[in-house]
């Protein structure tokens, strides 16, 4: 029971949920066109790409689970690449952010 007790404290202080093995990054020490995306994505655009802001499946199920809709996904522009690249920022409804450079394949949540 205190066992118990003790983890959901761990998953209040981190804001209502634990992320096994996810780290946090600060935005400051993101790239600029990171911190640049998070300005667009908090004023609500204009965004460059025109899939900026559709939905985010989450189908790598990396992210807390929420339901359909919850998450929204912006293009981070990647310096030379002639497709939209790798990187993203997730914004889920609850304002919270997410930031990958590999795809979905892994995420950092966003402290701001």
């Amino acid at each position: 029971m205190r066992l118990l007790a003790g983890l959901l404290a761990l998953a209040v202080s981190c804001g209502g949920f634990a992320l096994a093995g996810m780290a946090d990054i600060k935005a400051a020490a993101l790239p600029p066109e990171a911190r640049h995306t998070i300005v667009l994505v908090r004023k609500g655009g204009p965004f460059p790409h025109r899939r900026d802001g559709i939905a985010f499946g989450n189908r790598e199920k990396i992210l807390p689970p929420q339901e359909r809709g919850w998450y929204r996904e912006y293009t981070v522009t990647t310096p030379g690449a002639k497709d939209r690249g790798a990187r993203r920022i997730v914004a889920g409804r609850d304002g919270r952010l997410y930031y990958t450079d590999d795809h979905y394949r892994s995420f950092q949540s966003i402290l701001e």
